[in-house]
């Protein structure tokens, strides 16, 4: 008898779990038509494949059958890899060596600071580019001002958004440049912060980018659609003269900040063990002004008392270069 329920268990879990396949895959077929797209590449099949991580009720059916792929959460404080301090102080390294490459352009920004900060700045300058190493050529000074190239000299790697070694994945993370070591923040996961209660049903159809962290909040690192309209109407709503409060060109093909693609890493599986993990970060009141400009991220409401919500990734292990970045797309809190 214990032998005969098992089974029924799990033919009904089986079965239920078809069922949620056969629901989201019947949502998005109309969508398929429309756009003409389903005889090419990406098909719903593909589509379930990638989405359904993401999906809650595939999640509910499918807890017991892939542990890999969750992490467990007894307490909040042990859902930190490494301390906020270190998060922050990694941060800053890098956006204020992107700061000081991009020197030239922050004229107006300058002005307003206060003269130690502004010597500090420049004296920072002067250490970074000596005269006798100046570039000959424009072309020289370009590649020289590439972010990714900034972020190799400052913490030893650089990554990019590359086709993923996993079959109908789309895009996916590697490092394509040095060597990560373990606690190293390595990405960051952009885009529009918001509280429980804010509307987000419309961003979040067929939207396979909304994070959702552990007290509830989301965020929507979709760079496309209704999710980019509201992320660009945010970031141009809360800027302060020629301070920007956020930065908005990881929605473009020229990115300022080489972290803010954190979006694209794809989730583990059982031959692809994860190698990062998402941490949270709230960034500190007092966090320099002229530094806000790389933050890729802003809160959809600007009337609240919450601080600025960003997520990172973490290595959770060495990470040679070549490698692809995998993490774990939701969290098990027990």
């Amino acid at each position: 008898q214990a032998f005969s329920l098992g089974r029924k268990r799990v033919e009904r879990r089986t079965t239920l779990s078809k069922v949620a396949e056969v629901v989201w895959l019947r949502t998005n077929r109309s969508r398929e038509e429309k756009d003409g797209r389903g005889k090419e590449e990406v098909t719903g099949q593909q589509r379930w494949h990638r989405y359904k991580y993401r999906f809650v009720p595939w999640i509910a059916l499918n807890l017991s059958q892939n542990q890999r792929t969750l992490r467990y959460v007894p307490d909040n404080s042990k859902d930190k890899i490494i301390p906020d301090e270190d998060v922050l102080g990694a941060l800053l390294k890098v956006f204020r060596a992107l700061f000081i490459n991009d020197f030239s352009r922050q004229t107006d920004i300058l002005v307003l600071l206060p003269e130690a900060i502004k010597s500090e700045y420049q004296h920072s300058l002067v250490s970074h580019h000596p005269r006798t190493e100046k570039p000959v050529n424009r072309i020289q000074q370009q590649k020289l001002c590439q972010p990714g190239e900034v972020l190799f000299n400052t913490l030893g790697f650089s990554i990019s958004r590359e086709t993923s070694s996993l079959i109908s994945a789309g895009k996916g993370v590697f490092v394509t440049r040095g060597f990560v070591p373990k606690g190293t923040v390595v990405s960051m996961y952009p885009g529009t912060v918001y509280q429980q209660h804010e509307p987000i049903f419309f961003q979040s159809i067929g939207n396979p980018f909304i994070f959702r962290c552990l007290d509830g909040m989301l965020i929507d690192g979709n760079d496309k659609g209704i999710s980019k309209v509201v992320y660009r109407s945010c970031n141009g709503r809360d800027q302060l003269g020629p301070f920007k409060m956020s930065d908005c060109t990881w929605l473009t093909s020229e990115v300022q900040n080489p972290l803010a693609v954190g979006q694209y890493v794809n989730n583990c599986s059982n031959d692809k063990a994860a190698n990062v993990c998402y941490q949270e970060f709230d960034v500190p009141e007092l966090f320099p002004m002229e530094l806000k400009q790389y933050l890729p991220n802003i809160m959809f409401s600007r009337d609240t008392r919450s601080l600025l919500r960003c997520v990172v990734l973490v290595a959770l292990r060495d990470i040679q270069q070549g490698e692809e970045l995998f993490s774990n797309y939701y969290t098990i809190v027990n």
